[in-house]
């Protein structure tokens, strides 16, 4: 049984990780740098996001993402890919091309965290390896860019805040929302009270991964390039399947389906602009695939938040139409986001028809297109923040906030009853 004392430094660390974190940070470093230092970073975990990461340092002119044309890649300058380390080959032939002749390569991510020269480490490994790489990293005495969720768990989160405060570090998390200009100024608009009261949030993301799933039963992966027990890591022994390998994200041992990996970037963004970082309870429900997969890929989940607001969210990767969205439906105005815009809606009588949208709503008081993809501003927070030991936007105890409404919500999907946040005992109940 827990003292009074530990009850009370848990239910405290998160408020006092905000409170402090600029502090703690501003201790660190051995190896101050400067404005014209380019800082040293090694890659750890190289498949698809790690891709995706690499690029924004040397995207080329008129680069854009994922096939995607509204959404420009902006270049990243002040620092160098010196590194990188995976257990599977061709991913580590696919890093060295990225970064460039010279790269060193690592089986073993913890050689790369013992090269003295490295400042920095981006992991983009699977959510199951995160808290292990991350405190590692920090042990070592790296500044961290950690993709979300930080945790695989709901007990993950303060070991990782606890080591980050003790070693001073810089962490960034892969929750881009926080740097992307066009969010910024739409929660600057929900800051000034123009919505009036919110009491509904509605947010989806839609993408059709169907052909994707197809196409894996096609993929015969050369297991001499894969150290696959080294993959697991600390997940269970158990064969290796080309699913597991491709999309682990859909199954438990790794992952935490499209409720950590996508519904957490809605949530980024709802818990920001409202100022609440806890949901209460969750409801949630999911549709079974024809992929063998342990998480649906059909799913909508309820949270309700303390403020007095709730949040309806839809999950489906059998459609790709309207992809991701978020709206804030306030007293005075609607605030609709994406990251391609977002627009804002005045509250008037006599609502026309409008045949573009297809919705009842007047045009627009204002408009703001996206004017590149936000990933490279968030790497670029991440980097001035190394050079000036401040907290960065999209630090670790917001991603561990959001981590925790992720787990909440899949306990809600995985149970089919409602989930609960205990505040005092810090857990989850299911009612």
């Amino acid at each position: 049984m827990q003292s009074q004392d530990e009850r009370t430094t848990r239910r405290s660390f998160m408020k006092d990780t905000v409170r402090y974190g600029a502090g703690f940070a501003a201790l660190a470093s051995s190896k101050m740098l400067g404005a014209n230092d380019r800082i040293q970073i090694g890659v750890i975990g190289t498949g698809g996001r790690a891709g995706e990461l690499m690029r924004c340092f040397n995207p080329g002119p008129n680069a854009f993402w994922a096939g995607m044309p509204q959404f420009k890649i902006g270049p990243v300058s002040g620092a160098q890919l010196v590194a990188a380390a995976d257990v599977y080959e061709p991913h580590l032939d696919r890093a060295e091309a990225a970064a460039g002749p010279g790269t060193r390569r690592f089986h073993d991510y913890r050689e790369l965290l013992d090269q003295k020269d490295i400042d920095a480490v981006i992991i983009a490994s699977p959510d199951h390896w995160h808290k292990k790489m991350l405190i590692d990293a920090l042990e070592a005495g790296k500044d961290v860019y950690v993709e979300k969720p930080v945790t695989h768990s709901l007990e993950e989160g303060p070991e990782e805040i606890r080591t980050m405060e003790r070693t001073g570090r810089v962490v960034q998390t892969g929750t881009q929302h926080r740097s992307w200009k066009h969010y910024i100024q739409a929660k600057e608009i929900v800051d000034s009270g123009a919505l009036g009261t919110v009491r509904m949030v509605e947010a989806y993301w839609f993408m059709n991964l169907t052909r994707g799933f197809e196409s894996i039963g096609q993929q015969k992966t050369d297991l001499s390039k894969l150290d696959w027990k080294a993959w697991l890591g600390s997940a269970p022994p158990q064969e290796f399947t080309e699913m597991k390998f491709h999309r682990w994200r859909y199954f438990r041992d790794f992952g935490g389906g499209t409720v950590a990996d996508l519904m957490v970037h809605s949530l980024s963004t709802i818990q920001w602009f409202m100022n609440s970082p806890i949901p209460s309870s969750a409801i949630a429900a999911g549709l079974s695939n024809d992929f063998e997969l342990e998480w649906p890929t059909t799913m909508s989940c309820t949270l309700e938040y303390p403020q007095g607001f709730l949040v309806s969210y839809i999950g489906n990767h059998s459609s790709g139409m309207d992809f991701g969205s978020v709206v804030f439906y306030g007293s005075k105005a609607t605030l609709e986001i994406s990251r391609a815009a977002f627009a804002l809606y005045e509250e008037t009588r006599g609502f026309k028809y409008n045949s573009k949208s297809q919705r009842w709503r007047p045009d627009p008081k204002l408009y703001v297109e996206s004017e590149e993809e936000g990933t490279s501003e968030n790497l670029r927070n991440w980097l001035e923040c190394i050079r000036s030991r401040k907290t960065p936007n999209a630090n670790l105890a917001f991603g561990v906030e959001l981590a925790r409404a992720a787990h909440l919500s899949n306990a809600a999907l995985i149970s089919g009853r409602k989930a609960t946040w205990d505040e005092t005992a810090q857990k989850i109940l299911l009612v």
